[in-house]
């Protein structure tokens, strides 16, 4: 039986649409994942430390992806596409051809060095909340959160720039 796994994109050098793209294609084409679909883009500031200079633009997106693959199955696909655009792990905050996030995967709940789902960081995040939001807004997150999507954009804390765009993935 499928399970239901969201996937946050993002890119802030080099052809960032281009990037995304590739990453939606790879999922597509991997071995366990039945269906993937993806919001619309969103142009978001970049996060960075207090004192550093802002980094570029990002370009977000959303993925659900119904998979039968195992969380750490998918995750480790995930490393592997970032890795084939040239994702370099420098620095947490550093500028990124490609960072793929699992969101949420089904109604795990996982608190391991290598996986924490729901993500930790999903409540505080604008960039990941909005274009969840565009694809499953009454989706609630499991704990230890217990909230839906809409009700988490409502109450985010994150005040950055987020912009939904006209740009598709297909």
């Amino acid at each position: 039986m499928a399970a239901t796994a969201y996937v946050g994109l993002g890119s802030n050098v080099g052809d960032r649409l281009g990037h995304l793209q590739a990453a939606v294609e790879a999922l597509r084409e991997t071995q366990g994942v039945e269906r993937v679909e993806a919001s619309p883009v969103y142009v978001t500031e970049a996060h960075v430390r207090p004192g550093e200079p802002p980094g570029p633009d990002y370009l977000n997106a959303v993925a659900r992806v119904e998979t039968t693959l195992a969380p750490e199955d998918l995750m480790g696909r995930l490393y592997a596409i970032e890795q084939a655009q040239a994702r370099e792990r420098i620095l947490p905050w550093a500028p990124r051809t490609l960072d793929l996030d699992l969101l949420l995967y089904s109604d795990a709940v996982r608190s391991e060095q290598a996986l924490v789902l729901p993500h930790p960081r999903i409540a505080l995040r604008r960039f990941v909340l909005a274009p969840l939001h565009d694809l499953a807004p009454d989706l609630v997150v499991p704990p230890p959160l217990r909230a839906s999507v809409r009700d988490l954009l409502a109450r985010c804390p994150d005040e950055g720039r987020c912009e939904a765009t006209e740009l598709r993935l297909s």
